[in-house]
């Protein structure tokens, strides 16, 4: 009996001993799941938010040479009707000069119009629908400094630019008033902004009328260097267009790459140069504090009625402009240079017509795949990585 109340007795101790331990270890198991929770629900303060990306823009800005008008080429365009019609000799080439997100054009002559009297060589004056066919074919700003800019005098440079704004075709490098040369023109596209600038060694020995320097920009490198830096700080990328060098020469002289240099080194990121009417291979010019230019020291002609071959292979330029801002501090690179050449063909002095060199059909021009390669291989004289784009097809 003893024995019994014995073994009674310790099976209820160990009973009240279970159930103490179940009861008392449940709500502290409970508690730690639940701090455990509310600590995936709040992040401590140590914790780092997440990186910032970096945000990359790019736009591709593009370049042709002179549109150089002879009388033998608005004589083409004219109509029945007493009009012009200079679309036809861009049909060829428009979706090539529309690839760029900007393409900017060498207008040598200016578009005075028809009621002041159209004339050629030495002393130009254009019709005004040159400018309409080139916004057309894809051009978004006209560069008018040059050494026939004064050809026809101050009144051919107002009625140009008359019909530029007419169509809403910005252009640099003349103007028609102290406020409009103030004004530096800019063009945004992707999200960075390009400011355009432009400058002529002379003006074929007719003086700019005195108290109008205003009308046409001259090569001059205190000038120039004020305009950069006031450029600098409205824009993310300079566009410097320079009339330059020596005519029908296909390299760039010293005072060309002195030049170069010196615009490399106050910031400008992309020279165009013109003038020579022949192509002059581009090149890198890096400047004093690491910039690194675009220099396209010269495009040659993209229209007239010169008759030399040289004279008559022009072509499209384009460089990407990469912008990467991350944490506040924003990188301008310049990347992929290309190139398409171009040939400026007529027979008779009709049927004027701007055909892609590559693949050109031997009608138009004899042996035209050996020519394809000689230029191929001028320019990349200086950058042997230049990449040759195949022309967009209409």
């Amino acid at each position: 009996m003893k024995k019994l109340l014995l073994m009674s007795t310790m099976l209820l101790f160990i009973l009240i001993f279970i159930k103490k331990e179940y009861f008392s270890n449940e709500p502290i198991q409970n508690q730690a799941i639940h701090e455990e929770k509310e600590i995936k629900k709040t992040p401590t303060t140590e914790q780092k938010p997440e990186s910032e990306k970096p945000i990359v823009s790019k736009a591709t800005i593009g370049a042709i040479g002179d549109i150089l008008i002879h009388n033998e080429v608005y004589e083409d365009a004219k109509q029945k009707n007493g009009s012009y019609n200079f679309h036809k000799m861009f049909k060829e080439v428009s979706a090539t000069m529309q690839k760029p997100d900007i393409l900017v054009a060498n207008q040598e002559t200016m578009i005075g119009g028809e009621k002041l009297g159209l004339s050629t060589y030495p002393a130009f004056n254009s019709p005004y629908e040159v400018g309409d066919a080139l916004k057309s074919a894809g051009v978004d700003v006209v560069t008018l400094a040059n050494n026939h800019s004064l050809d026809r005098g101050e009144v051919a440079i107002k009625s140009a630019i008359s019909h530029w704004d007419h169509i809403h075709m910005p252009y640099t490098g003349v103007y028609k008033s102290k406020a409009d040369h103030e004004k530096i023109r800019t063009l945004t596209k992707n999200n960075i902004r390009f400011a355009f600038l432009s400058y002529t060694y002379g003006t074929n020995g007719i003086p700019v009328p005195k108290g109008k320097e205003y009308l046409v920009n001259l090569i001059d490198k205190k000038k120039i260097q004020q305009d950069v830096q006031r450029a600098k700080t409205i824009s993310d990328v300079v566009v410097v267009s320079m009339h330059w060098g020596n005519e029908y020469e296909r390299l760039p002289n010293q005072f060309q790459k002195d030049l170069a240099k010196q615009l490399a080194d106050i910031g400008v990121q992309i020279v165009i140069g013109n003038h020579t009417h022949v192509l002059q291979p581009p090149a890198w010019v890096t400047g004093k504090s690491g910039n690194k230019a675009f220099v396209l020291y010269s495009l040659g002609n993209f229209l007239s009625a010169q008759d030399e071959l040289y004279e008559l292979i022009g072509g499209i330029a384009s460089i990407d402009v990469v912008k990467t801002k991350y944490k506040g501090v924003e990188k301008i690179e310049l990347t992929n240079p290309s190139f398409t050449p171009t040939y400026n063909y007529y027979y008779k002095n009709q049927n004027f017509k701007i055909l892609p060199l590559q693949n050109i059909s031997e009608s138009y021009l004899v042996y035209g795949e050996g020519r394809y390669k000689n230029i191929k291989s001028h320019m990349r004289t200086y950058i042997k990585d230049l990449h040759f784009v195949e022309p967009v097809k209409n």
